[in-house]
């Protein structure tokens, strides 16, 4: 491993604290682009050499300067310990036009008033009493459509399957087909332009280039269809054990206010977004290391088949799941969030440096999750290194921490337990010979095409039961 760059010298206590321009600048600007040019070429080696060229970086997107945190106790300041003077800053502003002004986008009181109203509705007993069905089953259904040898396009089947079990917590009344299909491709859209147009000067967004032609209509498209199922929700009044329907009830506790259907909208479209692009990229990249370590993959079909057996996966099976526990967060180590921004709302100061009000700071998950100086031998899967005495103390995996902490953790969770052991139960997925994988940029970095073949654990592999869901298993199947 090639020697890292000493970082800068903390200042001393009492010391005068710096200011923006004593902040090193990024080797590699360029004039007008900035360091654009170099995170367009290779945006994942770049990230990760602005987390080895000091604690605190100036990085420059075009006229923008964005200042790096790249230590975990940087990162905790800016998240908690003084989260009450930090906004969510560029990567959620530029963002809110084709997400809406959901959870995702909004800042302080309004954030908090929307978190009010729609966290009881992902409490965990709702993941235990509802949730948690609805992911077993699809799930099930996913895995009995295979066929033995069956070559199955796996980022796109985790794709839908995510989307199915998020679409039908949301609409228990359900999706046409084509409404289904639609909330899926703009989905895969905005997940995927959402780096990029967080990243971009705003003058492009302004071009009638294809990019901003897409993400556009794709945000119009996904915005329409939540609106007519709003529409017909409201005509039927019924009560169902959905997100929907309790987010039409919903009333603020200090203000006793209900949302407008607009406001619910955009509540839906943020969770849509939250709860398939990341979910299903992570489980996406758990069947590929699987395939990729062995060792690994049999200690997990070993627990599954003890803790489950030939049964379906409940709720009450997961604590027992610790071994799958842990290769789930060594992979959400691995394939993490590459950029998150805040901006400071007032004068604050951070690791000796004063950030004046209006400074945007950014830190990537993905770097600091890879940096040897809190996860020895980074680029290794070591599901064990998350055992209780050895838990890294290093930055929030993966759902963040503060004040704008990820609401659906409990649920995501859930849905990836159920489903890695749902599936491996049934089967090996092993690569495809002379395939390759790469991974692209996106909210996290997702795999290029991953098509792996389905593989059977048992001499006998389950058929379809009477009742199962053939339409789920058809929309969830991955096939070519």
């Amino acid at each position: 491993m090639n020697p890292q760059p000493p970082r800068q010298a903390p200042s001393s206590p009492g010391a005068e604290p710096r200011s923006l321009t004593d902040v090193p600048v990024l080797h590699g600007r360029l004039p007008v682009v900035g360091h654009l040019v170099s995170l367009w070429l290779d945006p994942l080696a770049f990230l990760q050499s602005v987390e080895h060229a000091g604690d605190i970086v100036r990085v420059d997107l075009g006229s923008l300067p964005l200042y790096f945190l790249t230590t975990p106790d940087l990162v905790h300041q800016a998240l908690v310990t003084q989260a009450r003077v930090f906004g969510k800053g560029r990567f959620f502003e530029r963002a809110r036009a084709a997400l809406g002004g959901g959870m995702a986008t909004t800042d302080g009181e309004e954030n908090a008033r929307q978190r009010r109203l729609v966290q009881p509705a992902l409490h965990r007993t709702r993941i235990t009493a509802v949730y948690s069905q609805i992911m077993e089953r699809r799930a099930r259904s996913l895995a009995m459509s295979w066929q033995p040898d069956e070559v199955v396009q796996v980022d796109r089947a985790m794709h839908e399957l995510t989307a199915g079990i998020v679409a039908e917590s949301l609409f228990s009344s359900g999706l046409s087909q084509a409404a289904f299909d639609e909330v899926w491709r703009s989905l895969v859209v905005l997940s995927r332009g959402v780096v990029v147009r967080a990243v971009a000067p705003e003058v492009l967004d302004r071009l009638p280039i294809q990019l901003n032609r897409g993400f556009n209509a794709a945000g119009v498209r996904l915005r329409r269809v939540i609106d007519e199922v709003i529409r017909h929700a409201r005509i039927e009044g019924a009560d169902r054990p959905d997100l929907l329907s309790k987010l039409l009830e919903a009333r603020d506790a200090e203000t006793g206010q209900a949302m407008a259907d607009s406001e619910i909208r955009d509540q839906l479209v943020t969770l849509l977004l939250a709860g398939t692009e990341t979910t299903a990229t992570t489980l996406a990249w758990v069947f590929h290391e699987l395939a990729r370590h062995p060792e690994i993959e049999a200690r997990v079909q070993a627990e599954v088949d003890e803790v489950v057996g030939s049964g379906p996966v409940t709720i009450a099976d997961l604590p027992r799941l610790e071994y799958l526990d842990r290769v789930l967060r060594e992979v959400t180590r691995l394939y993490a969030l590459v950029l998150i921004t805040r901006r400071a709302t007032t004068e604050v100061t951070l690791g000796g440096t004063r950030f004046p009000a209006g400074t945007e700071v950014a830190y990537s998950q993905y770097a600091l999750h890879r940096d040897p100086r809190t996860f020895p031998d980074p680029e290794r899967l070591d599901p064990d290194r998350w055992l209780p005495d050895r838990t890294p103390q290093g930055p929030p995996i993966p759902f963040g921490e503060g004040k704008y902490k990820c609401p659906g953790e409990g649920f995501a969770w859930a849905e990836m337990l159920i489903s890695v052991a749902t599936i491996t139960a049934r089967w090996r997925l092993t690569p495809v010979p002379g395939s390759t994988v790469k991974p692209v940029l996106a909210e996290m970095p997702r795999p290029d095409a991953l098509p792996m073949i389905a593989v059977p654990r048992h001499t006998a592999v389950p058929t379809p039961r009477p009742e199962a869901d053939a339409g789920t298993a058809r929309e969830s199947s991955g096939r070519p």
